[in-house]
């Protein structure tokens, strides 16, 4: 009986957070796979560079949610690019022993902590800037490691 306890115990640590619903309209947390545009897996080619993120599907101008209870740590630039500027916003979050990214997001704001299913801000259009795209939220560790273990 112990030893089944200890075992529990160290199942329940290595299952670590999971992301709950991202956005309205998804609540399984569908991924990109491939469009026009490329993949949205972690790793894919962007390029000479790789995709340092996992895309979420998420319809334009949809409900974005907090995935856990998250600390707001500031809105963050996406591109240096004036021609993106229609999605050119996201956020930094925290919560658990995560600290990620989310791109292509309008906070409502920037600051304090919001529960888990809370509104954080709406998804930006993102089919003004890429035309035909599976419009998507982009999340992104801060250490830029995968996020997929992350999601179910």
């Amino acid at each position: 009986m112990r030893v089944v306890v200890v075992l529990l115990a160290v199942l329940c640590v290595c299952d670590g957070e999971q992301f709950g619903q991202l956005c309205s309209g998804n609540p399984t947390n569908r991924r990109r796979i491939s469009d026009s545009w490329g993949q949205g897996h972690y790793g894919a080619g962007r390029g000479s560079r790789t995709h340092k993120g996992l895309d979420i599907v998420c319809e334009d101008g949809s409900v974005v949610y907090a995935p856990f209870d998250v600390t707001l740590e500031g809105k963050l630039t996406v591109y240096n690019d004036p021609n993106k500027a229609a999605i050119n916003s996201g956020i930094n979050l925290s919560g658990g022993d995560l600290t990620f990214k989310l791109f292509y997001v309008r906070p409502d704001r920037v600051s304090g902590t919001v529960r888990k299913g809370e509104r954080i801000g709406v998804m930006l259009p993102m089919q003004q800037v890429y035309p035909g795209i599976t419009s998507h939220v982009h999340v992104q560790m801060k250490d830029k490691s995968d996020p997929t273990p992350y999601f179910n």
